[in-house]
């Protein structure tokens, strides 16, 4: 069993590699958009930079699985592909999804506080990152947590 204990869901800590990429690719898609109407429609982009930014939160701090994307993927796109032939730790997407978080919610404040120029830059890094999961399937947020997370030799 996959689960970390007595009762818990065998999915908790492991993730389906195919929603990393489905998601990824939604979130590339809500912040290229967003990115699109920042100049042109503000309202709508700060709402769609806003809203990414709940998704990067709640998938960070709550539940990968039970995001909006997951969700999505679960009832659209699982079905038709069936179960995945390995599952990946959990633990790395999400740190990935903080990284996401931190990087969309300061946009977010920059775009507020007329720092445009850093709201910009912070969306495009936050769009580079996730533009490159979803293409190639390289989680560079992931990467940095086993960086961070590898043992310290004396």
């Amino acid at each position: 069993m996959l689960g970390t204990g007595l009762g818990a869901c065998p999915l908790r800590s492991h993730l389906d590699p195919r929603l990393l990429r489905f998601s990824a690719m939604a979130t590339a898609s809500v912040l290229a958009v967003a990115l699109l109407f920042m100049g042109v429609a503000r309202p709508l982009g700060l709402g769609l930079l806003g809203s990414q930014v709940a998704v990067f939160a709640f998938t960070a701090f709550v539940s990968f699985q039970w995001s909006v994307w997951a969700q999505i993927f679960a009832r659209v796109i699982w079905p038709r592909l069936g179960a995945p032939a390995v599952l990946e730790d959990a633990r790395p997407p999400r740190f990935a999804q903080f990284v996401g978080f931190i990087l969309t919610a300061l946009a977010l404040i920059s775009f507020m506080a007329g720092a445009d120029v850093a709201g910009y830059g912070l969306t495009a890094v936050a769009f580079g990152l996730t533009a490159v999961t979803a293409g190639i399937g390289v989680c560079l947020g992931c990467k940095a947590y086993l960086l961070v997370r590898r043992p310290q030799r004396a």
